[in-house]
């Protein structure tokens, strides 16, 4: 288990994951902010479904593509956040952080094309 790294090198490994995403996907990208938090808050662990804030590494906040109509303009950006201390918790080594942060990013982002959870248990990619 890693624990306590430095917020700055975790926000790099962070960027690091963004700069690795084909540019097809990073271009519609372009009203989500990434973020990252040490924890998940009270209401995003029970929109999550799950008991414990340690269960949530990342979470999509807002409306998916696919669910945008005619009227979906002058919003607020869509949030993506990842949680520090959850991955580190479950990360045993650096590159396995690493990894994760590449994974909990790249699911995120997926729910923001409209991609369920379901799906992508379905792909594999969950």
């Amino acid at each position: 288990m890693i624990f306590g790294m430095r917020r700055e090198l975790f926000e790099r490994l962070v960027e690091e994951a963004i700069e690795a995403l084909p540019g097809e996907f990073k271009q519609h990208l372009d009203n989500v902010i990434i973020v990252v938090e040490d924890w998940p808050d009270a209401e995003t662990v029970r929109l999550a479904g799950v008991q414990s804030p340690a269960q949530v590494l990342g979470f999509y906040h807002g409306i998916p593509q696919t669910q945008r109509t005619l009227g979906y303009n002058l919003v607020a950006p869509d949030k993506i956040s990842i949680y520090q201390q959850p991955i580190e918790l479950h990360s045993r080594t650096f590159e396995e952080l690493r990894e994760m942060v590449h994974h909990v990013l790249r699911h995120e982002i997926a729910h923001h094309f409209g991609i369920s959870d379901d799906r992508l248990r379905e792909l594999g990619a969950y």
